[in-house]
């Protein structure tokens, strides 16, 4: 079984004095292929300086909504220069949150339709962050990008309605560990077996997020732990585990134009 943990945020501090560790068990784990995801302008380098030190590590780079009040033009300039390089495969994670407000709504719009406007002009697929919206991340979708985008909802936990708009313009959706969680995954799981499965992404949210079993052991979340999302969705949607982790790691290398080739060599 080969795996791909599509969203994480190793640069976390957590990760300080045991990373090289961390990243040993996700290889015991068959977890070949990693995205890492920037979410300011600090995090976005660090991403990219840990996936660059590692084979089958990628990163992302973006101004999460949280952040957006620091955004600037200076920043988005010195993220596209980051995007040059070749292991950078996605902008993101950028979108709304209006659920803690961190930054006011004015922001997080302004700079979420910029950041939109940059990965359209780079080419670059999106990894989008919503939480409390109350569909205003779709409006904004569908008025600037009515043809459809290229990406992936994070951390989907919205709406059935919610997410038949998000499949009909065209993103993926990633599932995590909440999956996994006995009250809290519940609505989730009734609304996987909705989700195509050339569309399924699984992903941990790395620190955040932990699935069960490991809930009950560890509070920190890591890239090994996407095995056991993997083994829920299978279960929830009936399928053979080694069948659909093939399918999922062949969706993320498509999304994020990634040459899944490169992992047989």
């Amino acid at each position: 079984m080969r795996l791909f943990d599509s969203h994480c945020h190793l640069d976390d501090k957590s990760y300080a004095k045991d990373l090289p560790e961390v990243l040993r068990r996700a290889g015991d784990t068959n977890v070949a292929g990693i995205m890492l995801v920037g979410v300011n302008r600090e995090t976005s380098a660090k991403a990219l300086e840990i996936a660059s030190a590692f084979d089958g590590f990628y990163a992302s780079v973006g101004v999460h909504p949280h952040d957006a009040r620091e955004c600037s033009p200076e920043t988005l300039e010195y993220l596209k220069v980051l995007s040059r390089n070749f292991k950078v495969k996605a902008w993101g994670e950028i979108g709304l949150d209006f659920n803690r407000m961190y930054s006011s709504r004015e922001d997080q719009e302004k700079w979420f339709i910029r950041q939109l406007e940059t990965a359209v002009e780079l080419d670059l697929p999106v990894i989008f962050h919503e939480r409390d919206s109350h569909g205003r991340l779709l409006e904004i979708l569908k008025s600037r990008c009515p043809s459809g985008i290229k990406g992936v909802i994070h951390c989907f936990s919205g709406s059935a309605t919610e997410l038949e708009q998000y499949l009909e313009l065209g993103l993926h959706v990633g599932i995590t560990g909440i999956l996994t969680l006995k009250k809290r995954g519940a609505d989730l799981r009734a609304m996987v077996p909705l989700i195509p499965e050339e569309r399924l992404l699984v992903e941990t949210d790395a620190p955040y997020l932990t699935p069960a079993p490991e809930k009950n052991r560890y509070r920190r979340n890591e890239p090994a732990f996407v095995k056991s999302t993997l083994l829920k969705l299978a279960a929830v949607r009936g399928l053979d585990p080694e069948y659909l982790a093939g399918i999922i790691f062949e969706n993320t290398c498509r999304v994020y134009n990634i040459d899944s080739g490169i992992f047989t060599e």
